[in-house]
């Protein structure tokens, strides 16, 4: 996995935030196994709004009152859900999905939006593969948060 944190750096040092998102979703759709969507959603009027992603067609408004990307949200932290099916409110974009990992995003300290990342596996997000993205989302922290401080957005 580090050869795939270096990528993953490399790919957000490009200067413009929607290419960098669109290139880092598609390296971890396609370098970590057993995934169907991998994407992006912004904060923008109280919901949550589609961004760069890979996978099927997916939600373009996600409210924040149910779903998983919600639960991050307003628990302000990594969520996984190894069962989709058994989860309250889940919003099924694809039915494929069986468990979803979440990570709230901020820039700065402002929530900056999620990154949203689903399995056809239930259980898939094991403590190695969590490590892994726990580290994903510091260098994601960093790369929205510098947006802020160059000027960029």
């Amino acid at each position: 996995m580090k050869i795939l944190l270096k990528q993953a750096a490399a790919l957000l040092s490009e200067n413009d935030l929607i290419a960098a998102l669109g290139n880092f979703s598609a390296l971890i759709y396609y370098e970590i196994p057993d995934l169907n969507w991998v994407g992006f959603y912004r904060l923008q009027n109280e919901e949550l709004v589609l961004g760069p992603f890979n996978g099927k067609v997916a939600c373009t408004h996600l409210k924040l009152d149910h779903g998983v990307c919600a639960k991050a949200v307003n628990d302000a932290k990594i969520t996984i859900v190894n069962d989709v099916h058994a989860f309250k409110g889940h919003i099924a974009c694809d039915t494929a999905s069986s468990s979803e990992l979440v990570l709230p995003l901020y820039q700065k300290e402002k929530l900056w939006g999620v990154l949203d990342v689903d399995s056809p596996k239930l259980g898939r997000f094991d403590d190695k593969t969590v490590s892994v993205f726990k580290k994903l989302e510091v260098l994601l922290n960093d790369r929205i948060s510098d947006d802020v401080h160059l000027g960029r957005s």
